[in-house]
Parts: C-alpha cells; structure tokens; sequence
C-alpha cells in the first residue's frame, strides 16, 4: 500500500546555498539535498540551522520527515510536532505528523492530524491518499475508497492514489473496477511494478489467466526480486497447464522468500499434479512446519497421502483441515471423496454436499423457489425437477435413479445437456426431457442427479445396477450397422483420451500410441470419440486401421448406437465408459493408481455397471501392466495372434 505523499515538503522553493546564507537560504538547500535523494545532507543542514536557531520550524519539520522516510517514527513524531506547535497552520506538518504516527501504528491519531490538514487546505490530494490509507488499515474500506475518489478528483494524474482505490475495489469485492483502477495507474506510470502484480492478481480472478500472466510477467520485469508474483505466476502457470514452468517459478519464490508457508503449499499442489509424490509431501510438511495451523497445507497433504495409499495419515490430515478451518468447504469435499473411494457412503454422502459451497469445482447452486427434496417429503402425484450439475459421465451414472424416484409416485422431468437430451428421452421413469438452458415446466421439487444417493441413503448393498438402463436408438443403430457393414472380427471400441479441462486428465488420457501396440490384429477397431488429439490423428491411420467418425457423432445418442454394435469397449475414465456400462456393453475399464471415487480400491468389478471390468495401474503412472492384461484377455477373447509390443 502507498501510503503516504513525500513529494511536498515545508517550505519547498528550489535553491541551494552555503551555510554561511541566513536561515531561509540554508532551509531551501536542505530542501534541495532532501529532494534530490540526500537526506543525510539535509539532516545535516537542518542541525546546524537548529543549532543556531532552535525554534525553527522549517528544520525540526524536515528532520521529522527524513526520521520518518528512515523508519523512525518516533523521533519523527516528536520533531512534527514541535514544529506545529510553532507554526499550527502549516497543513503539510499535519499531514506529515499523520504518516508518522501512521508508521508508529496510531491511526486514530493519524486521522485526527489528516482531518486537521484537510482542513487547513481543503484541496490537499496527499491528505485525502493517506486518510484514506489509514481508513483501510483500521478496516473501514468504504470511507477510505471515498477519500481515495476525493485525491484523485483534486489531481486525476496522482498515481498512488488510483493505486490505493484498487487495491480498496479489489478488497470490497469490485473486481473490474479495480481493474480499470490499476489500468489507470499504469497509464499515469507505465514502471509502476506493484500497479502490474496486483492488475495480475485481478485478472486471474475474473477469469483471464493467460492476461494475469502477462501482467505478472511484467511485474516481475520492473521488480525482479518480488517472491509474491513469482509466487502468483506459478500459480497461473498451473492453471494453464504448465506445470513445469509453474514449478520453477514457484521454486524462485521460496528462493527470494524462503519462509513464506504459501509458496511450500503451492509447490507441493504443483508437485502433486506432475505426479512428484514424494517431493509434493516434503513442500507440504515444510508449509506445515512454518504455519502449524495451515488448514489448506493439511487438505493438500491429505491428498497426496491418499494418492500414496497412505490412507490412515490421509484422513488425519484431512480431519486436521477440517478442524484448523471448520468452515473449509474443500477439506469437507476431499473428506468426502476419500469416505466414497473407500466404501464408507454412510458418511461420504452427507459430506458430498459440500461441493456447493467448494469454489474450486465452480458449481452453482440452482436458485429455485421449489425446496429440494431430501428424501423425507412424499412424491405421490407432485412434479419433481432432476437436473444435472457436473460433467456428462456423472449425469449418465446418476440418472438411474430416476426411476426410483418415479416409483415413489412422482412425475419426474429431468433437465441435461443438449448432447444427452436425445439420448435419455427414454430414459425410464422419466416423463419429460428439457434441455439445459430452455423453459422449465412447473414443478413440485428439486433435486441435483449427485445428490440422489443421499436422498436414498444408498450404500454398497443398495446400489441401483440394473444390467442396463438405456438403450440406443434402433433407427440409429440400423443405419451405423449399414455404415460398418457386416463385421468380420469381433469389433472394439476404443476411448484413449479425455477432455483436456478436465482435472485430472494428465491421469486418465493416453496417447493413441501408448495403446496401439498391445492391440490384436484380429479385432476391427473403432474410435468412440469425437475430439481426436492431433498427437493422435496419425497413429489412427496405421495398421491395423482404427475407424474414426468423428464429427458424425453429433450426440451421445449417436454415440450410443455406434456402442451398441461393439462387441467390447475399451475406455480411459471418461464418459464414453459411463454410457458402454449404462447400456450393458462388456466395458473395460483402464484405470490410473489413484482413480476416481465411484470405482472404489481393490476391485476388479464395478459396484455401479455390472458388465464393467477395472483395470488398474499397479504403480502411479504405469500403465504397462494394464496394457499388457488388457492384451492377454482379449487375445484369449478373440483366439487369435496378438502384435508385439517390443
């Protein structure tokens, strides 16, 4: 924060005389020392003046403010206001005595000494700056932006004032007019580095990272040794999916400030991502040593031990987050998915509710007039709204319940994406489809699809897996059955790749590459995927051929009735995979060491699509072992020769 205007100075006339000038002379060359960065020569005029002339206000007025520009405030105190008491209605004393006890911390004293300059001169833009800073400081943001607005009405070109006015935007919650703030100053004052981190900061949280960076980058340019932007652009690095880069950054910032906790926790969730375990929990127990009440270190490591398997010390460590934090909706979150991944539903449910209030997943809460239902209200005859909230898999998977629901006497509407809208039209249970976005019908009741289970109290025993629970289109299936032709080997689809939104697709994806080795030449391939990578598009057209239909799979409807002349499909964790097991297809799961909740640890079989088969990493990020038994089962499948690998 700027806090405080040194450009105005008592008396300030140019000039610059000897010591054998009379006092006003010798004053202005203090001055003059003093403004041309020689405060030890101006304290040392300013001496000589007093000791021939004590009571000279001019000189114990600047010897305060050379004391206080060194981080004496109280000295500094002491000289302003023996001056006042000389001269009581010279505002810049006042103003200068405000930032002196500002630095001593006495800020409702300062405010007296600012009222006191402001009045003696109404149009002072430096008082109405440094009020306002001492506003902010005792926690009134409102006041100081209006002290702020009154600096920059008086003199529009003053820099810091329109600097403070941002950082006071930023704190209330006012991100783009901060925004246009700092824009401002760096328009007055295009070196001004802490214009440019803060700009940065503003912009990554409006969403703009790739802009953060840049403003960051800058910074780091005019100020080459400040810890936080290095910190911060690790930060945005990470979220752009530069972890490598993120990584080095972060690390230059616990070079420049190796005490700073924040760094050590960021490091270690950039460590995690690049699958440096080991290394990720020595950063996060370094942030725990240097803030023990560290809630966000302690989630974070709750993590990394549950991806080591390390499951006791993962929920202490979560548990720890939850108490240094009680309100931490993200430690809630990871509690919960770690209570789903080992079984417990019991508990994992009620905790899963806090994925609303987790900033990170970035989910809105619908805002309906309607209450949700929890399942306690009866549903005979009553209008109930299920809509879905995440990704396209978790709406293919919870939309079983749907049925349960009707069963209970509801009609049931259910509101999903376009790409799944044709698709779930027949979707049991179900008595109207609308598409995300479009007019909703009236309705009785809410439900979010993920919070079904909880309303069922369902768990391991009372999972809702019936064989399957849609069905593909069969206007549809005929005309692909026409497309493919009659099949000469037995057919495998095939999903190697994600979304690259998606958190975890650093896990999950595979190059085509990777796969394509272990593969028998006796099957014919199919890509189930629309998106194909472009590391991918040349390995699609080696031998054995995978058929790709890409922009032909306009919707999963489409999607599914391509799956449905699969004999097999083989998929990464992805939604493809949800849809093969929804509709009863044999689906082979490639799973990595950590995988997501809903496959749970240590099973083969799915609790949730019964034709689905787990194959999982054995060690982090090999997928060798799962490549080399995917080969070996359907080499016995199909009895036929399988390509080497070597």
């Amino acid at each position: 924060m700027v806090d405080a205007n040194t450009e105005r100075q008592p008396g300030a006339t140019p000039a610059g005389e000897t010591m054998a000038a009379p006092t006003p002379a010798r004053v202005r060359a203090a001055l003059a020392r003093h403004r041309r960065g020689q405060p030890a020569a101006a304290r040392a005029i300013c001496l000589k003046i007093l000791k021939r002339e004590p009571r000279n206000h001019e000189a114990l007025h600047l010897l305060g403010v050379i004391a206080a520009q060194t981080g004496n405030y109280r000295p500094a105190v002491e000289l302003i206001a023996m001056a006042i008491v000389l001269h009581p209605h010279d505002p810049s004393c006042h103003n200068d005595l405000g930032n002196a006890l500002s630095g001593l911390g006495q800020l409702t004293a300062a405010l007296v000494s600012y009222d006191r300059a402001i009045a003696l001169q109404p149009d002072d833009a430096a008082a109405y700056n440094n009020r306002g800073a001492a506003l902010k400081r005792l926690g009134q943001p409102d006041r100081a932006l209006a002290d702020y607005e009154r600096a920059l009405a008086r003199q529009p070109d003053y820099a810091a004032a329109s600097y403070n006015r941002g950082i006071v935007l930023k704190e209330l919650g006012q991100p783009a007019a901060a925004l246009a703030s700092f824009d401002q100053v760096i328009a007055l004052q295009a070196d001004f580095a802490e214009a440019f981190y803060e700009r940065g900061t503003v912009l990554w949280h409006l969403g703009q990272p790739a802009a953060a960076l840049a403003s960051l980058e800058r910074a780091i340019a005019l100020k080459p040794d400040e810890a936080a932007a290095y910190q911060d652009r690790g930060i945005v690095l990470h979220a752009l999916g530069q972890s490598a880069a993120a990584l080095a950054s972060l690390e230059r910032a616990i070079a420049l400030k190796p005490d700073d906790a924040s760094a050590y926790n960021n490091r270690g969730v950039v460590l995690t991502d690049l699958r440096q375990l080991e290394a990720a929990l020595a950063s996060l127990d370094r942030a725990i040593a240097l803030k023990p009440d560290d809630a966000a270190a302690y989630n974070n490591r709750g993590i990394v031990l549950n991806a080591l398997r390390q499951s006791d010390a993962a929920l202490a460590s979560l548990e720890r987050a939850i108490a240094l934090s009680p309100d931490y909706a993200q430690a809630y979150w990871n509690k919960s998915l770690f209570l789903l991944l080992h079984g417990d539903f019991e508990r994992g449910w009620p905790l899963y509710e806090w994925r609303w209030q987790n900033a990170d997943l970035r989910l809105r809460r619908r805002d309906f007039a309607q209450p949700q239902w929890c399942g306690a209200a009866s549903l005979g005859g009553r209008t109930i709204l299920l809509h879905s909230e995440q990704g396209l898999g978790d709406t293919l998977q919870f939309c079983r319940y749907a049925r349960l629901v009707a069963d209970l006497g509801a009609r049931v509407v259910l509101e999903v994406p376009g790409a799944l809208a044709g698709l779930l039209r027949g979707l049991a249970g179900v008595e109207r489809v609308v598409v995300k976005g479009e007019p909703l019908p009236a309705f009785d009741l809410h439900c979010p699809l993920l919070s079904l289970p909880l309303a069922f109290k369902t768990t391991l025993d009372t999972i809702p897996a019936p064989p399957a629970y849609l069905r593909a289109d069969g206007v549809k299936v005929r005309r692909w059955r026409d497309r493919l032709g009659a099949p000469t080997a037995p057919r495998v689809g095939l999903v190697w790749s994600g979304s690259t939104g998606h958190r975890h697709d650093r896990q999950r994806s595979l190059a085509l590459a990777q796969l394509r080795p272990y593969l028998p030449a006796t099957c014919d391939y199919v890509s189930l995927q629309q998106a194909v990578r472009e590391r991918d598009r040349a390995t699609l057209e080696e031998p054995p051929r995978i058929a790709h239909y890409g922009d032909a799979l306009t919707d999963f409807a489409e999607t599914a009735a391509l799956c449905e002349l699969m004999d097999i499909v083989i998929s990464i964790d992805t939604s493809v995979a949800h849809l093969a097991g929804a509709l009863g297809k044999e689906t082979w799961l490639m799973l990595p060491f950590t995988p997501d909740w809903r496959w749970l640890l240590g099973r083969t079989d799915s609790v949730w699509y019964p034709r689905v088969r787990l194959y999982r990493q054995g060690l982090d990020g090999d997928w060798t072992t799962v490549f080399e038994q995917i080969r070996e089962d359907l080499s016995v499948r199909v009895r036929g020769p399988c390509l080497d690998p070597g």
